[in-house]
């Protein structure tokens, strides 16, 4: 399953109300070179994780509801939910094993 495309309209009902898998959420915008350079680790990760974790992207200047309501100052933000409640949030560009790591950490 590739990621699904997160806007302020569709998150509560994608993220919030996903009760069977944890959902990795990466806050981003097109302009910032970090969250492009991310970009190709999120997309791995999301076949990686593939029936364990949902994987979604929120592009934070045409969702600014969203960004604000979870306090994204800094993107690219991470943020892992699970069963609606945010369980941990990762600022900055992060390894893709350290990534890996916390939602393996969440699937246990």
């Amino acid at each position: 399953m590739a990621e699904v495309t997160l806007t302020d309209q569709n998150f509560e009902q994608e993220v919030v109300k996903e009760e069977s898998l944890p959902v990795l959420v990466d806050f981003w915008a097109s302009w910032c070179g970090p969250c492009r350079a991310l970009a190709p680790v999120i997309e791995e990760l999301a076949k990686e994780f593939e029936g364990k974790v949902k994987v979604g992207k929120i592009e934070v200047d045409q969702n600014p509801v969203t960004a604000g309501k979870f306090n994204v100052m800094s993107i690219p933000t991470l943020v892992i939910f699970q069963k609606g409640q945010l369980v941990k949030q990762l600022v900055g560009s992060q390894p893709k094993q350290k990534i890996a790591d916390e939602l393996n950490q969440i699937l246990k």
